[in-house]
């Protein structure tokens, strides 16, 4: 098994390098995603949520209001840093158990958000970085989330640098680019982790190989 660790800062497109990997093959792991169902209704985590944060991080109807938990934490180092004690466990106890899921001989990445933030580079052996200049994410942010403008540096401010994440990449995928040349560059990337992978002395057989990359990749809507 070829452990990968993918990151990138908010706005820089590691989502979408993270779909154009499963794409090839990969076998992904979501932290942000594990760490929506860990915060869940009913959940333990969620608990805990509201014991630190109050009944008005709750919607109506019970499920955590991210938006406004958000606007709480990102402005404040130490109240960021109550939440994550309370979900990066639950978040990398369930990695776990879904990296012990996938076959030996898969591609797993891991999607963390945080990765360069809490440590966790030697986790992996391989590192992968999306970057973007600040200015290509505070667009994206603005334009294509709606977030304002304070509140999407609010959001950059609270993770590490560029030249933070920089320091901690194997593989650096600069994505200030249009789609086909991203496309292109996680390609070549792809086929540089089935390369790793061989080497560990697995095969990858449910990776399609590189020339089938991107076709089973939906339009994007």
């Amino acid at each position: 098994m070829l452990k990968v660790g993918l990151t990138g800062g908010i706005g820089a497109g590691k989502s979408e390098v993270s779909r154009l990997l499963v794409a090839c093959g990969a076998v992904l792991i979501d932290a942000d995603r594990i760490a929506r169902e860990v915060v869940a209704p009913g959940t333990p985590g969620l608990a805990a949520v509201v014991e630190a944060f109050g009944q008005d991080v709750l919607t109506a109807d019970g499920s955590l209001d991210r938006p406004r938990l958000g606007s709480i934490v990102f402005a404040d180092p130490d109240r960021l840093a109550v939440l994550n004690s309370i979900v990066h466990p639950l978040v990398g106890a369930r990695s776990r158990e879904l990296e012990q899921a996938a076959a030996e001989d898969a591609v797993v990445v891991h999607d963390v958000p945080l990765l360069a933030e809490n440590g966790l580079a030697p986790l992996y052996d391989v590192v992968i970085v999306v970057d973007a200049s600040p200015e290509t994410q505070l667009d994206r942010l603005v334009r294509l989330r709606g977030m304002t403008e304070q509140d999407a540096r609010a959001r950059m401010a609270a993770q590490a640098s560029r030249e933070e994440r920089r320091e901690i990449a194997d593989v650096v995928i600069d994505n200030d680019v249009p789609l086909e040349e991203l496309r292109r560059r996680v390609k070549d990337v792809w086929a540089d982790l089935v390369r790793r992978a061989h080497s560990q002395g697995g095969v990858v057989p449910s990776a399609p190989g590189i020339a089938g990359c991107f076709r089973r990749v939906e339009p994007l809507q």
